[in-house]
């Protein structure tokens, strides 16, 4: 007698390669979500990274805003008219201009050198000034200019790119009510009383260029050390 045949038939066959592909569809769909979740992370991750790097710089230059040595700028003489307008804000432009003393290894020419003793005299120079008499001492102060241009944040004067996907870039000054007062009253693009800056406020978007997260935005409020005159 013969035994009747094994295996599988082509209705179990189906099934199986049926769950077969479910399965593999599955685990392709766990494997695409987890890689799209880890470039957003990764791309939410750059931007922040660009955003501390480009706040941090604009901190620094903010806080020596205004920094011309021990005496006061109306007491320089030749001291340029620029001195009177450390910080500004052009939004139309989108440029920030400040000036301040170079204290870090930057390197290049300076703008002016203040001389000064740091007790009845400070002369103003233009450019490098190398010799100084004896208890003199020599600060070397520069303009500096941030501008927003074609999704780029640029610096100096010939415009280098230091950020690319800035979607905006905006400035905005805190004002006391006079200038003697010291608490922030309002914020202002453009301050009719320099004197009466205490505060500098920066808004800075960014935009991912693969567009796998939203528009990250960033706000950072950096004190003035110097008092404008």
């Amino acid at each position: 007698m013969r035994s009747p045949s094994s295996g599988f038939g082509l209705i179990e066959l189906m099934v199986a390669l049926a769950l077969g592909l479910l399965v593999v569809l599955g685990l392709t769909q766990v494997f695409l979500s987890t890689r799209e979740t880890y470039l957003s992370q990764r791309a939410s991750a750059l931007l922040q990274e660009d955003a501390r790097y480009v706040l941090s710089k604009l901190a620094q230059e903010i806080r020596m805003a205004g920094m011309f040595g021990c005496l006061s700028s109306d007491r320089i003489l030749d001291a340029p008219a620029a001195f009177q307008t450390p910080v500004s804000w052009q939004g139309a432009a989108g440029s920030l201009r400040m000036i301040s003393a170079d204290v870090g290894p930057q390197g290049g020419r300076p703008d002016w050198t203040v001389v000064t003793d740091c007790t009845t005299f400070a002369k103003a120079y233009p450019g490098a000034r190398l010799s100084v008499a004896p208890g003199e001492t020599a600060l070397p102060v520069r303009e500096v200019f941030y501008s927003f241009e074609n999704g780029q944040l640029k610096v100096g004067h010939q415009k280098a790119v230091l950020l690319d996907n800035v979607a905006a870039f905006d400035v905005s000054f805190g004002v006391a009510a006079s200038a003697s007062a010291q608490s922030v009253l309002r914020y202002e693009a453009r301050p009719a009383v320099v004197a009466s800056i205490r505060s500098v406020r920066i808004a800075l978007t960014l935009r991912d260029p693969g567009a796998r997260v939203r528009d990250q935005a960033y706000h950072l409020v950096v004190a003035l050390r110097n008092r404008l005159a």
